[in-house]
């Protein structure tokens, strides 16, 4: 008498492979794995074992993690019982993790799954099986690990020698052949940032500053204080590659001088609180937003120390934006311009029709009030300047002035007649300052 037939056993073949090199070829290891595997399928047709028709391949997946298209819709087969035995190659190709293969037996398990590996024979419904596997497995992580620490070491060996190992270029670089070659376009914004860092002394300030500009990233997004910080310590463009905190000469040139670099540091040094202090109270700038250069350029108060000087200037923004050959007048010393604009208006206020005008501005606001009185006002400025606060002669000329224009044959001033009158009002008399 024959035996019963034998009841069909529905297989599934998953395959995988790690890199995608390779994947594009008519014939490739994922084509020979699934070979192997509808071969084995096929000797064991008298068990009632049949193919399914559908295909679970992962190229260019690590084994590493169960987050794969493939075997996520396999298991899905699983859970739908639509699948009886799961075959593989090899058991790596499942999974490279001892974790992730117990939780993948348990989906087996629980839905009466069978698991076969062509090339190692065992049965995960006996306890033998399930102890070769576990053995097979540990060898397949250890495999892994050992193949991470070769990596590793190679990659650490390698930023020794100084080469550039891969991921988005800074900006100021391109890759060109797995190298760093600088961008001079880009290079140059690199420096500016440090030369205008060290200037301004504030990376909030800088950041608001290059934004207003236009000034992107490498990715085309706007420069945040972050970034800012990032680049100034981005020991690549002194042309040094750095492995986890420790510096080596790179293959690659830098873009940023040493002495620049070294600059920037000192700034750096300081905490952000005192530099923001600096900024405001140790250079007082009355000049602020009113200064313009012979091309209609804003220039903009910054400073700089040689041991305990201070020594404080006016820059224009297109030698910062553009570079020296933007302007005929690069920068100018603050205390020089700032007593030239104050010599001016000392000299405008002894004038009769400013005096004139000056005092009908002032009736406007009250009648009562007389020439001579603003006369007075007017003519105490010049004795009374030095006695003030540094905050109080900026608030007074930013009241006074509308524009200072700068140009290599002197200075010109713009002023502000409603300030004029304002200024009738408010001047304190030296009776006042004694008291």
């Amino acid at each position: 008498m024959k035996d019963a037939t034998k009841p069909k056993r529905r297989c599934a073949v998953y395959t995988r492979k790690s890199s995608e090199e390779g994947l594009e070829q008519e014939f490739n290891s994922l084509h020979a794995q699934r070979e192997a595997c509808e071969a084995y399928v096929a000797s064991q047709k008298p068990e009632g074992w049949v193919l399914l028709r559908g295909q679970y391949d992962d190229g260019g997946f690590s084994g590493g993690t169960l987050e794969r298209p493939g075997l996520q819709a396999l298991i899905a087969d699983i859970e739908d019982g639509l699948v009886d035995v799961v075959i593989v190659y090899k058991i790596d190709r499942l999974s490279r993790s001892l974790a992730d293969f117990a939780k993948l037996v348990e989906v087996f398990d629980r839905n009466g799954v069978t698991f076969v590996s062509v090339t190692q024979s065992f049965n995960t419904t006996t306890s033998m099986g399930r102890l070769t596997l576990n053995i097979l497995l540990s060898f397949a992580q250890f495999e892994r690990e050992v193949t991470a620490e070769r990596i590793r070491d190679k990659f650490a060996a390698s930023r020794a020698k100084g080469m550039w190992m891969g991921g988005w270029a800074p900006l100021g670089y391109d890759v060109k052949e797995r190298k760093l070659v600088a961008n001079p376009a880009e290079a140059k914004t690199v420096r500016m940032i440090f030369e205008r860092f060290v200037e301004i002394g504030s990376a909030t300030v800088l950041a608001k500053t290059l934004r207003a500009d236009g000034v992107l990233t490498k990715r085309g997004s706007p420069i945040d204080k972050g970034f800012i910080y990032k680049t100034l310590n981005n020991r690549i463009y002194i042309g040094e590659a750095v492995h986890k905190g420790v510096s080596f000469p790179g293959e690659h040139k830098a873009i940023v001088d040493r002495k620049l670099w070294d600059k920037a540091h000192e700034v750096l040094k300081a905490s952000p609180r005192q530099r923001a202090a600096n900024t405001r109270a140790l250079t007082p700038a009355l000049l602020r937003g009113l200064l313009f250069g012979p091309d209609g350029s804003a220039f903009s108060p910054t400073h700089t120390r040689r041991g305990p000087k201070l020594y404080r200037y006016y820059v224009s923004q297109s030698v910062l934006k553009r570079g020296a050959d933007a302007c005929p007048i690069g920068r100018v010393p603050a205390g020089e311009v700032e007593r030239a604009v104050v010599d001016q208006l000392r000299a405008i206020f002894r004038q009769p029709e400013i005096i004139v005008g000056t005092w009908r501005e002032a009736r406007k606001d009250d009648e009562d009030v007389t020439e001579a009185e603003v006369r007075n006002s007017l003519h105490s400025l010049d004795q009374l300047w030095g006695e003030l606060f540094p905050a109080e002669q900026a608030r007074l000329v930013q009241l006074l002035v509308e524009r200072v224009e700068i140009g290599v044959d002197g200075i010109a001033l713009r002023l502000r007649i409603d300030g004029l009158s304002g200024v009738a009002h408010e001047m304190p008399t030296r009776e006042e300052l004694a008291a």
